[in-house]
């Protein structure tokens, strides 16, 4: 198979795809990422008389994306499982059965994903028919944690509930002195049926509920979300437009990177320094209010159009940006600090890759995974990082971020040039009459976002399918995390700082 000429049904911008038969799934599959494609989302869809699944691959250099829709029979649906192919695949896999019920056949670990053990079996909350949830049953369980045995190994549970305000998440460990031998992370406590809530809504009325799904990723999730229904109802978007979406992906890149860096030195001990970087947070939230009217960013952005209420100040950027430089310095010039930075919760290139990790965490692994060139949309005016730590440690995690601090400065400042504030923007059409997709890739601060969308021939969504980065690198935490030692993790766990609430949807 010839993967260039096999998909010519061109159905959205840089996009193409085709329609097959369940069985004919790991042939094509298995020649996309031979041809460099990665696996970037599996969407399920209730179609009335079918069901269907999406899978959509993308690659880069150039940007390609390709979908294969498989139809299924609604009596018996099943998939063969790609497990085999894709780490992340499985996961998408566990996560269509849990919620439409679609069964991923020969699945090597085909346990519940999404649906704990008290969520009743056979209701699928994502089917058209599935109506209000039923009263929860007796426990389907226990949940099959990996038990390890031996002299001197005990388990310490933590979580669900944590101090503090995040989101809670199930941790156990298995123990032998303070060496972790194995990490099992159980997360969707807090599902939410976000994608269901998409359903009806027209895409205007539907952004608040996108500058929701993590509330720290207003912009990303937005933008991903406009993006695609752009791509589904042919919206053109002005290049200034882009240009505004670009500086503020970065300005939210920017006050989540500092928080993050605070919060590490906090970790080891060094209050000081993470009072000056929330110092330094404090600023960028109220600089992002001058630009946007909001500290977090929301309201500028909507289909066909972005509104700036000022520009960035360019010298006030800098000003911040040698605070930032002289605060990491600091920290890195500190030998406790350098000392538990440094070769604590590696995750290597392979295992970066293997898992198919995204954002900063594949970045300081070594692995060049960023949507703002994989995908790019402003062409030849965002350069890449050159990071100078890329072991896959926590001291690379934080030096990577505070890279993209600086990185995300200067390109801000170049963005601004020739730039005023208003509103940038395109008519947008009417309903368009017939069923369309559309597909948005962001590099949001964590990593890529993607968004697919399907909108009815009145308008309204039908369907939306949203892929954070936080789905693909909470695999990633338990495997950096072998062999460290317990108090390494609330370390570790913030050098990757995943989302919940983008997990959980």
């Amino acid at each position: 198979m010839t993967v260039p000429d096999s998909f010519s049904d061109e159905v959205g911008f840089r996009r193409s795809a085709r329609t097959i038969a369940p069985a004919e799934l790991p042939e094509r599959a298995r020649a996309l990422l031979a041809h460099g494609y990665r696996v970037t989302l599996i969407a399920g869809h209730d179609d009335g008389d079918a069901l269907r699944a999406v899978y959509l691959f993308t690659a880069a250099g150039p940007d390609r994306r390709v979908e294969l829709h498989v139809p299924l029979d609604p009596a018996r649906p099943a998939v063969p499982s790609l497990a085999g192919l894709s780490f992340p695949a499985g996961r998408f896999e566990r996560e269509l059965r849990d919620l439409f019920g679609i069964v991923p056949a020969g699945h090597p670990l085909p346990r519940r994903l999404v649906r704990h053990f008290h969520w009743p079996r056979g209701w699928y909350p994502m089917l058209a028919g599935a109506g209000d949830p039923p009263a929860f049953g007796p426990v389907d369980g226990p949940y099959p944690f990996r038990t390890v045995e031996g002299d001197g190994v005990y388990e310490i549970p933590v979580g669900p509930v944590h101090a503090g305000m995040i989101e809670p998440g199930h941790f156990r460990f298995s123990v032998v002195g303070e060496t972790i031998l194995n990490l099992k992370a159980r997360l969707w406590f807090v599902h939410k049926g976000i994608e269901k809530l998409f359903q009806g809504r027209r895409p205007g009325d539907a952004l608040e509920l996108a500058e929701r799904v993590s509330g720290d990723t207003a912009v990303g999730h937005t933008l991903a979300f406009c993006q695609a229904v752009e791509d589904a109802c042919g919206i053109p978007v002005p290049e200034d437009a882009h240009r505004m979406r670009a500086i503020l992906l970065e300005l939210e890149r920017l006050y989540n990177h500092v928080t993050d860096l605070g919060a590490l030195c906090n970790d080891v001990g060094y209050g000081i320094l993470n009072n000056q970087f929330q110092r330094v947070r404090e600023q960028l939230l109220r600089l992002n209010d001058h630009v946007t009217g909001h500290r977090l960013l929301r309201g500028a952005i909507r289909p066909g159009a972005t509104r700036l209420a000022h520009v960035p100040d360019p010298a006030a950027l800098a000003a911040l940006g040698t605070d930032v430089a002289e605060i990491a310095g600091l920290a890195l010039a500190n030998t406790v600090v350098a000392d538990r930075f440094t070769g604590t919760a590696v995750l290597t290139r392979a295992q970066a890759t293997d898992l198919g990790t995204l954002g900063y965490v594949a970045r300081a692994s070594g692995v060049l995974a960023d949507a703002r060139h994989d995908h790019a949309l402003l062409p030849d005016v965002i350069d890449r990082t050159v990071h100078t730590r890329t072991d896959g440690d926590v001291l690379s995690r934080f030096v990577v971020r505070a890279e993209e601090i600086a990185h995300s400065i200067a390109l801000i400042t170049s963005l601004t040039e020739g730039s005023s504030p208003g509103s940038v923007g395109a008519p947008v059409p009417g309903p368009p009459g017939v069923v369309r997709s559309g597909v948005g890739i962001v590099e949001g601060w964590r990593g890529t976002i993607v968004h697919r969308v399907e909108v009815a021939s009145d308008g309204t969504l039908s369907r939306v399918k949203i892929a954070d980065p936080s789905f693909f690198n909470w695999p990633a935490l338990p495997v950096a995390l072998a062999d460290t030692i317990v108090p390494d993790f609330p370390l570790t766990n913030k050098s990757f700082n995943l989302s919940y609430a983008g997990n959980d949807l």
